[in-house]
């Protein structure tokens, strides 16, 4: 491997812990709908919009309101919109205060004595570098190779973006490069669209159609992963995390 770079949201962190404790801390400890059901549903609704925040077709506190009420109208809740902005000026505290897991540290670790390593991540550029602070991985990671949507002004599955963070670190285009990250449609479509191999950090154990399997693996190397323990074995080698699920 020439260079491994990560994305930030559910790859180098569990994504769920900050919203979990934000929506605990909100809606009680015994919500009609529990975290674990309305998260999947808030995150199906924030990507359906995100492309058009990002573009500023809405803003981003318009973001906020539609995930929180599109989510919970599915279960027949209503929710004002300021109450969906109280809610995600929780969220927004607890993803300030992320942090990787001990596990993920070593692996970075690892990584950093044996390969280039950078970052491309999603989203409006305080809120991601903010998430980069708050997780300290410029302790392997160089600034210089942390590239942020709204800085670069493509996102992922752009191929703009890949190329743009290949050329800045002075990776060969047919170098060994890989992408790890757990938006199979941003980031394991647009690294093999670009021309890397992607590792697939399936937290969330979403299963893909055979013709989803078949385009990954006809366009390039796709390994997927579902827990930092599969993720330690692959980036050390060892066998058992080498196959699509």
């Amino acid at each position: 491997m020439s260079a491994i770079l990560f994305d930030v949201d559910d790859t180098l962190y569990d994504q769920t812990i900050p919203f979990y404790e934000a929506y605990a801390e909100y809606f009680g400890a015994t919500p009609a709908v529990p975290a674990d059901v309305i998260y999947p549903v808030t995150r199906k609704y924030s990507n359906a919009v995100y492309s058009s925040a990002m573009s500023g077709e809405i803003s981003m506190e318009e973001m906020y309101i539609y995930r929180m009420r599109e989510a919970l109208k599915e279960f027949g809740i209503a929710i004002t919109d300021a109450a969906a902005l109280d809610f995600q000026t929780i969220y927004a505290d607890r993803q300030r205060q992320i942090h990787m897991s001990p596990l993920m540290e070593e692996i970075l670790e690892y990584c950093s004595g044996k390969t280039k390593l950078g970052i491309i991540t999603n989203g409006p550029s305080e809120h991601q570098w903010n998430k980069v602070k708050s997780l300290q991985v410029e302790r392997w990671i160089p600034h210089e190779n942390i590239f942020v949507s709204a800085d670069v002004g493509a996102e992922k599955p752009d191929r703009r973006i890949f190329d743009y963070a290949r050329r800045a670190m002075n990776l060969d285009e047919n170098a060994g490069i890989w992408f790890v990250g757990d938006a199979y449609d941003l980031d394991v479509r647009g690294a093999v669209n670009a021309g890397w191999n992607a590792v697939w950090m399936n937290r969330r154990k979403r299963k893909l159609s055979e013709d989803e399997k078949e385009a990954a693996m006809n366009r390039g190397r796709v390994v997927c992963v579902e827990t930092e323990e599969e993720l330690e074995r692959f980036v050390r080698g060892i066998p058992g995390a080498d196959k699509m699920k």
